[in-house]
């Protein structure tokens, strides 16, 4: 369902539009209680706990108080998707398209790495929120530099969301696993590895292996595991770096 400006009904509740019932006593909740409540019960529990009755219980609300402003979980998990992924800092002005896009990647890590069910949300549509579209917005700036077509720009950020995605995805995963085993990060993969790969069969991966890239006490680097993610980042910006010149040339 659409309201009267053609927006769908889930869309306009996320920019604080949709129109709240009006029968009954007067609401005592706001929307943006509910959403920060949610958000505080899935930090403390992780998202498989948050649930309307327990956002509710958190409030001191009967569930029905919920109900008043969203219809669903799946409404308050698009709220805490939005919501959770807090407005971008402002990024200097003379930083580059290239360092611009480096500053704007680390920022969005870090935003999501305060929410560790953030990764855990579906991804079922296109950005539609405001905090998810200001990201996008300052995403596409840091290209105006350039002359990149649009489209073009709109295909750079998007990749490079996608693989921003991967790399929390994997953050969380692999975090999560540490706290539970921390054994498995350290040196024990590189002797595991050593005794079981036959050079014939995995050629690559026992020379990486003998080359002594996981012979270390710990894979955990600075309370994080190395993923790699600056030398990732650099690569992905060196090959847009790389079809500037060819489309300039």
């Amino acid at each position: 369902m659409t309201d009267q400006t053609g927006v769908p009904e889930h869309i306009a509740l996320l920019w604080g539009k949709r129109e709240t019932p009006r029968r009954g006593p007067k609401p005592t909740l706001t929307l943006d209680d509910i959403t920060r409540a949610a958000i505080a019960v899935a930090d403390a529990d992780g998202l498989a706990a948050v649930s309307m009755a327990k956002v509710a219980a958190h409030l001191g609300n009967s569930t029905m108080a919920l109900y008043r402003h969203v219809k669903s979980k799946g409404e308050l998990l698009m709220l805490m998707a939005d919501a959770a992924l807090e407005p971008p800092p402002r990024f200097p002005d003379d930083l580059g398209w290239r360092e611009g896009l480096r500053a704007w990647a680390k920022a969005i890590i870090g935003a999501v790495a305060k929410h560790p069910w953030y990764h855990e949300i579906p991804v079922s549509a296109p950005p539609f929120g405001p905090h998810n579209l200001m990201w996008f917005d300052r995403g596409l700036a840091t290209l105006a530099e350039t002359d990149l077509l649009e489209p073009e720009k709109a295909g750079i950020v998007m990749g490079l969301l996608t693989f921003l995605r991967g790399e929390y995805q994997l953050r969380a995963q692999l975090s999560a696993g540490y706290a539970e085993n921390p054994d498995a990060f350290g040196r024990q993969y590189h002797t595991a590895l050593t005794a079981l790969l036959d050079p014939r069969e995995y050629p690559a991966l026992t020379k990486l292996v003998a080359s002594g890239v996981f012979d270390h006490d710990s894979l955990w680097a600075e309370g994080e595991v190395d993923t790699d993610f600056d030398f990732s980042l650099q690569l992905y910006l060196d090959g847009i770096a790389g079809y500037l010149e060819r489309r300039s040339g």
